[in-house]
């Protein structure tokens, strides 16, 4: 089984990075001014701008 990708408010950081929100389908889907958060291992995610949207580790959320 493979590592999660995407965390919701309240969950906690599994390693040190940068994190920013997507959305349910962030492959069709463009956020406009994303909030974007620095966390560090075991860091708790805030909360998102609104209910359907996601945290995501910078590097996998970018679009290819």
């Amino acid at each position: 089984m493979g590592e999660r990708t995407e965390f919701e408010p309240g969950d906690k950081a599994p390693n040190d990075g940068e994190y920013t929100e997507v959305g349910e389908a962030s492959f069709h889907t463009e956020i406009n001014n994303p909030k974007r958060v620095k966390l560090k291992k075991g860091d708790a995610f805030p909360e998102t701008t609104n209910k359907d949207r996601k945290w995501k580790k910078l590097t996998k959320a970018r679009v290819h």
